[in-house]
């Protein structure tokens, strides 16, 4: 029933209730709605009811407003308002879908209601309803043709539909309204020509582009962006002489600018090498002190060409004492003819300088200062340590701390090295001793930090970055709170390692929340762009957001979180206390009584820890809250709180990780990871049409692949052990299997797998795994395949080597603990700086317990550590 109209008294009280609501005193809001409801005739008047709703809900009283919202919805279902207040509070729920049905049913009720299409609108594009956007700003336009918002918002609708001739007539009849001098510059109105131009070039109307930037050329603030859309467009037409000149004037702007060289090079278009060069040449007399002109020609010259450009460029970047050099110079590393011509000039100026302090013996001239041979062979340190010779690269930086023990690149590079060799530790130990000769530098600190988290040392990196963060909170929170996602993935990475899986999938959801953060706070933008005319960068936004989630923290975090779920599902934790009953009784007296002495000392720390905790957390809590009050103002319930406990126990860890897959899947399809991680989510299901379409899109993007490999044998195998399937689901299954198999059995398969990739561990390390779950009296003969390492092997990096040392601790290949040892002892040979292959000490009864997390404390690992 719909209720009785309010009489003048009430109706004020009411205006001054949505006064209150817009002005943010919501108490006062309360008070006056109290005022109404007080009053027996008016008791169940549905829009005070629905307004007193819309109030708590901002107190944070999420369920008092449903109820109250509800049920002045229910005393007033004919009534706009109602309807419009239970789309703001589904809205503050992000419950966008169901906010946009009761938008739509106000507008049934009241359909020129100003204010209900302008969030309506909002929630559209939000969503990227942009039918339904467009529609509903025509009706904005309709109602309010004077307002330049209307204009802008119908115009960026059809932009974004692809319906550019529509967008631009708009677009220019909107234009025409503004009464801006030829000859003043606005702003806004530069703003508004740029995108008009922006439109012009995405629907391939270069010529139009060109005049249209031509002619407005006066009344634009961006004078740079001008010439770099003639430049483009003149290209685009043909009309090469003048692109030429635009190119030539913007070099002038900017010689370092790597795109200019390119447009120039397409407008000259020099027919020899010779007159490739003359263009850098020419920009380089005119700018001796730009580094680009001097820099591109090394990338298309080559042979004694190349020695006289690079020998030049070496010694005026090593006289300087340039360290990012070698970074400048790392692109030429693909062509070995190049790499031997780097590594003879630059060993040769090391000799000369070490005798002479010349470049060369033969020269003679000005002595170069000591700080050009610390340069030189900080040079070949980064050089040997790019081609894998790690004990040179070693030498070399360490006799370039020796010589300069002050230098913060130098324990840096060290740190780098030992990293690469795979010794995390004693990186990380470099790396903290960069980082203490220059405190105050944030981002060495973020670098040591982060080699603290791949040696597995989360406490220290923690207290690391604290240096850095809020005092009063502690750094994990407080880097929370700052959306530090690369902190929270190697976090994430870190704890996964160590066997704690509930921290892990904390720092994996916490990330996930960053990124559903980062997509709502588009809302601050959709009304502020149109009404700044800040259109260019509006439509950036959205075409952002639209594949946020390709980004790689994203796709790091929600690669871990699977992988965790994934082994949560194969090995469900147990409670703690019975598996403590089963392992006490396999022990004696003496080691019980150590076990449960250990047991008290932890249980003793963890509970310091969460009382300290708890005290942090109330204290947090406090001080809000005295925010919020001081402010007369809360926002709606704080988010649930993430328990690393609850996270691993979850009941359904596959449907967690299919949570985490569906956004890669929508976006990154083009990695084949993504395709073979749903791969093993659904083979644990049991789905074998979706573990199909899986394994046929990594297929499309590389057949040849070791995990795809392992992934068709298994599904393969799954398929022929289920006798009970559908009979089209069958039929369609051995239709597809008979295109990827071509009628040869699973053995045969795996055998010219392993033929066709006789040079590359891992393929090889694939094939044995397969070789050994096809047929487990094939064991020796599937280690001795994974394990060989005779020189026609290509990828004998320590990567790929640890991968297989893991492969045999985990498992993979049954029991095999003596060819462990002799493959860690052979690998000790090839690689005695990685901490992985080095033999057993003392301190560590075996390397098996420090891969296999799950038989080993984690506390006392990081204490190692």
């Amino acid at each position: 029933m719909p209720s009785v109209p309010l009489p003048p008294k009430e109706s004020n009280l009411f205006k001054r209730i949505l006064k209150c609501y817009e002005q943010k005193q919501y108490k006062n809001g309360l008070k006056f709605c109290k005022m109404i409801l007080s009053n027996p005739k008016f008791a169940e008047h549905g829009e005070t009811l629905a307004m007193k709703g819309l109030t708590l809900n901002c107190l944070g009283k999420k369920e008092e407003a449903y109820e109250f919202v509800r049920k002045g919805l229910r005393n007033d279902v004919k009534s706009h308002v109602c309807w419009h207040v239970y789309g703001l509070l589904q809205r503050s729920d992000k419950k966008y879908d169901e906010a946009i049905k009761c938008y739509r049913n106000a507008l049934k009720l009241d359909k020129d209601n100003l204010q209900i299409l302008r969030d309506l609108s909002l929630l559209q594009i939000q969503m990227r309803d942009l039918e339904g956007y467009r529609e509903t700003r025509y009706q904005l336009l309709q109602l309010r043709p004077t307002q330049r918002a209307s204009w802008i918002g119908y115009a960026i609708a059809y932009h974004l539909l692809k319906d550019y001739d529509m967008a631009l007539k708009l677009l220019e009849e909107f234009r025409k309204t503004q009464q801006i001098p030829p000859n003043k510059i606005d702003y806004e109105y530069s703003e508004l020509i740029l995108y008009q131009n922006q439109v012009m070039r995405e629907a391939d109307l270069f010529q139009e582009s060109l005049e249209h930037i031509e002619t407005y050329e006066k009344q634009i603030c961006d004078k740079l962006i001008v010439e770099e859309i003639k430049g483009e467009m003149l290209l685009k037409l043909g009309r090469l002489k003048e692109a030429g000149e635009v190119y030539k004037e913007l070099i002038e702007r900017n010689a370092e600018n790597w795109y200019y060289y390119e447009g120039l090079e397409k407008a000259l278009q020099p027919s020899t090498l010779e007159e490739r060069l003359q263009i850098y040449e020419e920009v380089s007399k005119r700018h001796p002190r730009a580094v680009s002109p001097r820099r591109l020609p090394l990338n298309f010259v080559s042979g004694e060409k190349f020695r006289e450009l690079l020998d030049k460029f070496l010694r005026v970047n090593f006289s300087k004492g340039c360290p990012p050099l070698f970074t400048t110079l790392k692109s030429l590393y693909y062509n070995p003819e190049k790499v031997s011509t780097i590594q003879e000039l630059v060993t040769g100026y090391e000799t000369s300088l070490k005798t002479c302090d010349l470049f060369s013996t033969c020269e003679n001239g000005e002595k170069e200062p000591p700080t050009t041979l610390l340069w030189v062979r900080y040079f070949l340190a980064q050089h040997f340590d790019k081609l894998g010779q790690c004990s040179l690269a070693l030498d070399y930086i360490n006799t370039a701390i020796a010589s300069t023990p002050t230098l913060i690149e130098l324990f840096y590079l060290k740190a780098k090295i030992y990293k690469h060799v795979g010794n995390l530790k004693e990186a990380a130990k470099w790396m903290d001793e960069a980082q203490s000769l220059d405190t105050a530098d944030r981002f060495i600190n973020s670098k040591c930090a982060k080699y603290m988290l791949r040696a597995n040392m989360v406490k220290d990196a923690e207290e690391m970055c604290s240096k850095f963060t809020r005092e009063g909170t502690s750094a994990m929170e407080n880097l929370n709170e700052m959306q530090c996602m690369w902190f929270q993935t190697e976090c994430a990475a870190a704890y996964q390692r160590l066997g704690k899986y509930g921290d892990a999938l904390k720092k994996c959801h916490e990330v996930e929340r960053h990124f559903f953060e980062i997509t709502d706070d588009q809302f601050d933008f959709h009304t502020y762009c149109m009404r700044k005319m800040t259109l260019r960068a509006y439509v950036d936004l959205l075409r952002l957001e639209d594949v946020l989630r390709k980004h790689a923290f994203y796709f790091k975090a929600a690669r871990s979180a699977i992988e965790i779920y994934l082994k949560l599902h194969d090995n469900p934790l147990t409670n703690e206390s019975k598996e403590q009953e089963v392992n006490s009784e396999n022990l004696s007296a003496k080691e019980l009584k150590k076990m449960l002495s250990k047991q008290r000392r932890a249980q003793k720390k963890a509970k310091l820890e969460e009382e300290r905790k708890h005290a942090e957390r109330e204290r947090q809590q406090k001080n809000q809250k005295k925010k919020r009050d001081e402010e007369e103002e809360e926002t709606s319930g704080p988010r649930e709180e993430l328990i690393p406990e609850k996270l691993e126990r979850v009941e359904n860890p596959l449907e967690e990780a299919i949570k985490f897959l569906i956004p890669l899947k929508n976006l990154i399809g083009d990695e084949i990871e993504t395709h073979l991680l749903a791969f093993e989510i659904y083979f644990r299901k049991g789905k074998f049409l979706l573990m199909l379409q899986s394994v046929k899109r990594a297929f499309a993007i590389n057949s040849n692949n070791p995990w795809l490999h392992e992934c068709l044998i298994k599904f393969s195998k799954a398929v022929s052990d289920h006798s009970n399937l559908p009979e089209i689901v069958s039929k369609v299954l051995t239709q597809e299997m008979q295109k990827i198999f071509v009628n040869k059995n699973l053995e045969s398969f795996n055998e010219e797998f392993l033929k066709h990739n006789a040079t590359s561990i891992q393929h090889q390390l694939s094939g044995a795994k397969m070789m050994y779950f096809l047929d487990k009296s094939r064991q020796e003969k599937a280690i001795a395949v994974a394990t060989r390492l005779d020189k026609n092997m290509r990828d004998k990096n320590v990567k790929t080597l640890t991968k297989v040392f893991e492969a045999l601790l985990d498992g993979s290949f049954g029991s095999c603990h003596t060819q462990c040892e002799e493959y860690q002892a052979a690998c000790h040979k090839l690689f005695p700086y990685t901490s992985a292959f080095m033999p057993a000490t003392n301190e560590d009864d075996s390397s098996i317990a420090s891969v296999n997390h799950a038989a080993i404390n984690h506390d006392l690992l990081s204490n190692e550590i």
